[in-house]
């Protein structure tokens, strides 16, 4: 694996509420339009102990630098408070237009030790893909052949 090559970031302790969400939301997608990731990605995921490991391939090799500008530790950590990851750690892997987020202490003490079934990395990168982002310049963000213009 490569190193990390820009940013992390570390979460502090949260509970679950709606307010979490909704903030988590509101300041990842700061534009008045925004799409799911999942219209311009892909996900795999992993999980070994408590950690889960989440990549995020670009559909489109035009998608990759706006995916790197917005998609960032501190982003995906805000995304995932509710589920109190210790560190996030992002690494970009240009060649494959991917990027890899790993999360520590994410899984409730790991899928083999708790209770939650919904705790595994599959469930997480649905997640990750719901997350809503900006779309990049020209990106018909309803498909209906129409391109919005993004206000910041």
């Amino acid at each position: 694996m490569t190193s990390p090559t820009t940013t992390s970031a570390a979460t502090s302790s949260a509970s679950l509420t709606a307010a979490t969400l909704t903030s988590a939301t509101n300041s990842v997608a700061s534009t008045s339009l925004a799409v799911p990731l999942y219209r311009l990605a892909h996900s795999r995921a992993g999980d070994k102990g408590n950690r889960s490991n989440l990549s995020l391939i670009a559909h489109d090799p035009a998608y990759y630098d706006h995916l790197v500008e917005h998609i960032t530790a501190d982003a995906v950590a805000r995304w995932f408070g509710y589920r109190q990851p210790a560190h996030v750690e992002r690494y970009l892997l240009p060649t494959l237009c991917a990027m890899n987020f790993v999360l520590d202490e994410v899984l409730d003490g790991g899928v083999n030790g708790s209770l939650n079934l919904d705790a595994h990395g599959k469930g997480l990168s649905f997640w990750l893909l719901d997350m809503p982002v900006a779309p990049p310049p020209g990106f018909d963000a309803n498909g209906d052949g129409i391109i919005e213009q993004t206000v910041d």
